[in-house]
């Protein structure tokens, strides 16, 4: 289904956005990007979890050593960066909380290390969307069929946007979703569509995706009756809680993931 943020305009805009709050940066790890798993995990593992466009769709999967009954699962989507280390290191950490994760790539492969580049391929995959939906649907089906008992959705920045889009077209697929200083500017018709639990983690300092635009968010869906949380950090900018990121916040990130887990804890076990 399209949407009418899927408008070429639109999907710029918000390119050009995430561009000049990433002006110049550069994906540099920090101590906070060796976190290791909460307890073990067995795999870890690059995986084919469908196909879209004639192309095998390519990720990374990650589980818990442990496993007593039916794992929950969770698809995470990628900042604007791509699939690099730092979004591996969050799949393992997540499964070291108890779920099969499965790290999706919307950037065919290809992975950036300066802004120019995570610019150009974020501008490829916004002009592609209904390829990306597939993409996600592929991956729900993906763990579905592996046997996990629900599956949520979870993505920063450009994964963010892309967590409400799987919320407003796919909500059939996900049990609950996580968006982390992803776009929510969309209509009400399209908001209107979503039927599973959402949290969103924002900050105060993001220009990116301001917080006015949050608000209005949050009361459109409230007005709607649907499930949301919504926590905005002060003194946090955007990609606050990307640990190889410049603008890194070890306090709110710490916070941000303690109501994330709690978030998923809650919905998907």
């Amino acid at each position: 289904m399209a949407c009418s943020n899927d408008h070429p305009g639109h999907q710029d805009e918000y390119t050009d956005a995430m561009a000049h709050e990433h002006h110049n940066e550069t994906p540099v790890a920090n101590q906070a990007s060796d976190y290791e798993p909460r307890t073990g995990v067995s795999v870890q593992e690059e995986v084919i979890y469908g196909s879209a466009a004639g192309e095998e769709l390519k990720g990374y999967l990650a589980e818990p050593a442990e496993i007593e009954g039916e794992l929950p699962g969770v698809v995470l989507i990628h900042e604007w960066w791509g699939l690099n280390d730092n979004i591996r290191m969050m799949t393992r950490r997540l499964a070291g909380e108890g779920y099969r994760v499965l790290a999706v790539d919307l950037y065919d492969g290809e992975v950036a290390d300066n802004s120019d580049r995570a610019q150009a391929l974020m501008r490829a995959a916004m002009a592609n969307t209904d390829v990306g939906r597939l993409n996600l649907s592929e991956a729900a089906a993906f763990l579905s069929d592996s046997g996990v008992s629900k599956i949520g959705v979870m993505g920063w920045c450009f994964g963010g946007a892309w967590t409400l889009n799987a919320a407003v077209s796919l909500s059939e697929k996900y049990d609950a979703g996580v968006i982390y200083y992803g776009r929510v500017n969309r209509e009400e018709d399209e908001l209107a569509q979503i039927e599973i639990p959402l949290l969103g983690i924002f900050g105060e300092d993001d220009g990116g995706i301001p917080v006015e635009q949050v608000n209005a968010f949050e009361r459109t869906l409230a007005q709607l009756g649907k499930e949301l949380e919504i926590h905005i950090y002060e003194d946090a900018d955007h990609a606050f809680a990307n640990p190889s990121g410049n603008r890194y916040n070890a306090a709110a990130a710490a916070d941000a993931w303690d109501k994330t887990l709690h978030f998923l804890s809650r919905h998907l076990k």
